[in-house]
């Protein structure tokens, strides 16, 4: 491999106009893409395939009319607060109310059912509603204390009458959504305000569906060039690998955007590309620029050094980049659509930062020439980070590191074994207006109505019973008694049938529970209604499943851990391979997986700290963590820390293929690497921490928890742990089966077989001079 991308940094290097032309065009067409075919983003947890899926397909098959979506359904909740002393039956404040729903009515994007006066949809106070709730009850045959109760647990009137909530269906999807629709909406509470009301206007159509970034995108990258300027020492060889980043995010970012106008993904599907790519293409350009310095010093032309950089220090981008496809395209193997979405678009743009390193960076040096390294900065010396001479702090640390190896692993150990102890506290949850920050409208519309309506109005669940296979005149008691059965499976405030079909062979039964959606209480009662199903369906003959927000949810968060196991056998297998055919050894890549996993250890444990358990007072919001932050973080500090053990220690294998011993060799691979390894970790930690100041809260502690992760693993475990650990196994550390030996492909990462390509050639050319004549 080393050979072809040698050629290739050439190519690249003497082509240079062909190759930046090739980029630029990639860069206009994807960014027309982008603006040709852009659609909505939209936020979507449903998963094919579980319980409570299943149940809301029935719910949409049997009731196609009343079912809704969950997730992608258009609405604006209008939450009325009556001023203390008073309630909404207030004449003054009734009438403030209607004139309110008036306004809402004639506005475009509501829906028609919602804008006639009467009828099924039609729009009515809180107090209107409820009252003839009650009346319709009574009316077919409830006890009236029963019938005030019933209403009391799906009205839309709290018990004292003095909060109440309006539901307003909107026509479209998220990408109908405008400012304009927001203000009007909002504007139509103003009536209602005038008179003394506090009105909060939510729901899905108020939420903002755009993803978040920008500002964070420019602190991380400035900064990575204030690290780049002290790496270089030149502001132009400082912003090659920033431009390479830009472009390379930029194609990418707009691939994903144009994707959009053909598939649903959620507004953190680009921002996790975006914090990703960035990261990555900066850290790829980095290494081989570096290597391109060096090289300079030996090399016989510019291009020749060019060549010789994307040849080498190529080999270890194309694999390092490898390990982060493999570990983010393998959450496909989680079978949990959102998630496989980020994947792939992380995927994406690791993959463009990947080719743009290995030939787009050749081409701007060529383009450069020997400018690339001017524009020195005053006060700031320019050091060759791989200089062999020089004593640097890497050479240092190696000779402290190769002299006490049992003691620098066992420190190792020991703090990321310290850091690790939170984790075992660690909470799950999906993003729910639960865990919205306080002060935004929507968790303030949560907890107004938690607080007047109580915690299961937050959470209710839907049991659609299918009767199919009961007597039709049987069904009715069989479903009475299915609801009857609800008190018996956990806290339940009400369970009562609240639709059914027009076949009259299913019915809708609302359970809402006692207790809120992200509460341990709520999961136990779903499996427990779940796990009775077999027993009524003997007693009974009904067949029934649970729907609704909270039951998708469980399911998602069920599915997440149930999948972690199987992806990190599948990741960490097929990484394992792939750095068996890097490093030609069984033992290194062991140790590499096994010193990932004390890092990730440790980074659930910081994170569990600071955001669940708020030991430091940081969090804002402290809950429990985002419940596909697990998984994902896995594979994306996976491949990250496999970057660090090929760039690290790829040189160390160099050295060693080249004869020096196996201690000499730890320690000339940390003399030529360590800097600019510390530099692209540097770069990497800022720019995701950059997004910790974000709003949405799993950004920011993705944007936390992965900088944490780089701090770990490349600090303490690739610089610390890794290099002890070969220290102590010596030659033992690069043992592989003979038979193991000719079976693997031999990729040429060190570039061994490069440089006998290239001493070859210069043999060739210098016996093809003519003789001199005296």
């Amino acid at each position: 491999m080393a050979t072809y991308l040698y050629r290739l940094g050439r190519f690249a290097y003497r082509r240079k106009g062909i190759v930046l032309a090739f980029w630029l065009a990639m860069l206009v067409l994807a960014g027309g893409a982008a603006a040709a075919f852009s659609g909505p983003t939209k936020d979507s947890f449903s998963i094919p395939g579980t319980p409570a899926q299943e149940a809301q397909d029935l719910m949409a098959e049997r009731f196609p009319n009343a079912a809704a979506d969950p997730f992608n359904s258009l609405s604006a909740r209008y939450l009325f607060v009556a001023p203390e002393g008073s309630t909404l039956d207030d004449p003054a404040l009734g009438a403030a109310i209607d004139e309110t729903l008036a306004a809402i009515r004639g506005i475009d994007q509501v829906s028609e059912s919602a804008t006639s006066t009467d009828g099924p949809g039609a729009l009515a106070s809180p107090s209107a509603a409820f009252d003839g709730m009650v009346d319709q009850l009574i009316e077919q045959g409830t006890p009236e204390d029963q019938a005030r109760a019933n209403a009391s647990a799906v009205g839309p009137l709290s018990s004292d009458r003095t909060v109440g909530y309006v539901d307003v269906p909107i026509d479209g999807d998220f990408g109908d959504i405008t400012e304009q629709l927001r203000e009007d909406l909002n504007d139509a509470a103003d009536p209602a305000r005038d008179a003394g009301l506090d009105v909060l206007v939510a729901g899905s159509v108020m939420q903002d569906v755009e993803p978040p970034g920008g500002a964070a995108e420019l602190v991380g990258l400035a900064i990575a060039a204030v690290v780049l300027v002290i790496t270089f020492g030149s502001l132009i060889a400082a912003g090659m690998p920033l431009i390479a980043a830009i472009i390379g995010v930029g194609i990418g970012v707009s691939l994903i955007t144009a994707a959009t106008g053909f598939m649903d993904l959620s507004p953190t599907v680009s921002t996790l590309a975006v914090m990703i790519g960035l990261a990555v293409a900066i850290d790829y350009s980095l290494f081989i620029l570096s290597r391109y310095r060096a090289e300079l010093a030996t090399a016989s032309s510019r291009e020749e050094a060019a060549g010789r950089a994307v040849g080498t220090a190529g080999s270890a981008v194309v694999f390092a980049g490898l390990t982060v496809i493999i570990a983010l395209l393998a959450l496909r193997v989680v079978n949990i659509p959102f998630l496989t979405d980020m994947g792939r678009a992380a995927a994406l743009t690791v993959l463009i930062a990947v080719l743009i390193a290995i030939s787009m960076l050749p081409a701007v040096l060529g383009l450069m020439r020997s400018a690339i390294f001017k524009g020195r900065i005053p006060g700031v010396r320019q050091v060759d980070p791989e200089h062999p001479d020089r004593l640097t702090n890497g050479r240092r640390w190696a000779n402290v590191v190769t002299r006490i190896p049992a003691v620098t692993l066992i420190g190792a150990i020991v703090v990321l074994g310290v850091l690790a102890i939170p984790a075992a506290k660690l909470e799950l949850a999906l993003p729910t207006p639960a865990t919205e920050p306080p002060g935004t409208v929507t968790r303030d519309a949560f907890d107004v109505t938690e607080d007047a309506f109580g915690p299961g109005r937050n959470a209710q669940l839907i049991v659609v019973a299918d009767g199919q296979s009961v007597a039709e005149d049987e069904r009715a008691d069989a479903f009475a008694e299915l609801a009857d059965r609800m008190y018996t499976y956990g806290d339940v405030s009400n369970a009562q049938i609240v639709g059914m079909n027009e076949a009259g062979d299913t019915a809708q039964i609302l359970v809402p529970p006692a207790t809120g959606p992200i509460d341990e209480a709520t999961t136990d009662l779903v499996n427990t209604i779940r796990g009775a199903e077999e027993q009524v369906q003997t007693e009974t003959g009904l067949n029934y499943g649970v729907a609704g927000q909270t039951a998708i949810e469980i399911d998602v968060s069920d599915r997440l851990q149930d999948a972690l196991i199987p992806y990190l056998v599948v990741v960490v297998g097929l990484a394992f391979i792939l750095l068996m055919l890097v490093f030609r050894s069984i033992l290194v890549p062991l140790t590499a997986t096994l010193g990932f996993l004390l890092s990730v250890a440790a980074t659930f444990g910081a994170t569990v700290a600071i955001f669940q358990l708020d030991w430091l007072g940081l969090a804002t919001n402290p809950q429990p963590i985002v419940s596909f932050l697990p998984i994902f973080l896995i594979g994306v500090v996976f491949g990250l820390a496999m970057d660090y053990q090929v760039f690290l220690v790829s040189r160390m294998r160099e050295a060693y293929v080249h004869g020096e011993s196996a201690k000499d060799a730890i320690i000339s691979g940390f003399s030529h690497g360590a800097r600019v390894v510390t530099a692209a970790a540097v770069i990497m930690m800022s720019v995701f921490a950059a997004f910790i100041a974000e709003d949405m809260a799993f950004i920011k502690v993705m944007g936390f928890a992965l900088a944490a992760a780089i701090v770990f693993d490349a600090f303490l475990v690739r610089m610390v742990l890794i290099p002890s650990v070969m220290a102590l196994l010596g030659d033992k550390a690069w043992w592989l089966p003979k038979w193991l030996d000719r079976i693997l492909p031999n990729v040429d990462v060190e570039g061994e077989k490069l440089a006998q390509h290239i001493e070859a050639r210069e043999l060739a050319a210098t016996e093809r001079e003519p003789a001199v004549t005296r």
